[in-house]
């Protein structure tokens, strides 16, 4: 009877790990894996939040949202993110207050084609609980001026104007941060100096109008890619050049075969790590 006993614990216990099918585990920078709650509990006490993303991941974005619901609870809150354009700030603001309907804002601003299924749900809560959202990214045409026309001097000619949709000129710049390197090693024949300018003028820009925007009584949630502030580098360089006493949190999403324990490489990429499962369905 007790062999039975024993016998049928094991059986049950091993159905159970067998059902266990969630899409995704989060991990902090050391890879030892934690529960939302207590995720949410220390950013709770960040002044700003950069949650990276993959692009077409669903399940980040799915947290994303749910993050933002209880932050919102909790602390007065403002969002941010790098899929709308400074020049754009405008359309985002008459969206929010109700003077223009989704038509006018769908053919009036520059959207990602995800836009739909992956960011309007952010722009909607928004919306609908008058937080205020700022567009942060630097309009795309200057970005790849730098890239396609000789750097960063590119910028030089813009108009007061254009500049003011842009970080504050001369940005600093350091071609040697390791997240940099990446990048053109990733893009090999086509990496170039300018292009990783290209890349460091959007940190900057992101970087500027989070902390443009930034109250010392919200907790500020942004939302970008997370090769934009994966290991401390990219936006996050920007705000701790700027403002090194702020307090800052960071989110990266990674995808693996197995989720049930980090990689190395994806170790220290964020104070925590969202983990999916590499066949989880995507948006695109």
């Amino acid at each position: 009877m007790k062999n039975l006993l024993l016998f049928s614990v094991l059986i049950l216990s091993s159905l159970s790990f067998s059902q266990d099918k969630s899409p995704y585990k989060i991990y902090n920078s050391k890879g030892k894996q934690v529960t939302y709650a207590s995720m949410l509990k220390s950013l709770l006490e960040k002044n700003i939040v950069l949650f990276g993303e993959e692009h077409n991941c669903a399940i980040a974005h799915w947290l994303q949202l749910e993050l933002t619901k209880d932050i919102d609870k909790k602390k007065n809150l403002v969002l941010g993110a790098e899929m709308f354009e400074t020049d754009n700030q405008e359309q985002v603001n008459s969206y929010l207050n109700g003077t223009i309907d989704a038509k006018e804002f769908d053919s009036t601003a520059r959207l990602w084609t995800n836009y739909e299924t992956d960011y309007a749900p952010l722009l909607h809560y928004a919306r609908d609980h008058q937080l205020n959202f700022t567009a942060t990214n630097i309009p795309r045409k200057y970005a790849s001026d730098v890239y396609k026309k000789g750097g960063l001097m590119a910028l030089d000619s813009l108009s007061t104007e254009e500049k003011a949709w842009i970080a504050p000129l001369p940005i600093k710049f350091d071609s040697e941060l390791p997240q940099y390197k990446v990048i053109l090693e990733m893009m090999g024949d086509h990496g170039s100096p300018e292009l990783v300018m290209a890349q460091a003028i959007k940190d900057a820009t992101m970087a500027h109008f989070i902390l443009k925007t930034y109250n010392l009584d919200h907790l500020f949630l942004h939302f970008n890619g997370s090769f934009h502030s994966d290991f401390d580098e990219g936006i996050l360089w920007y705000l701790k050049d700027q403002k090194p006493d702020l307090n800052y949190g960071t989110i990266s999403t990674v995808t693996q075969e197995n989720i049930h324990k980090l990689e190395k490489e994806n170790k220290g990429k964020a104070d925590f790590i969202i983990c999916v499962d590499v066949d989880m369905t995507t948006t695109y």
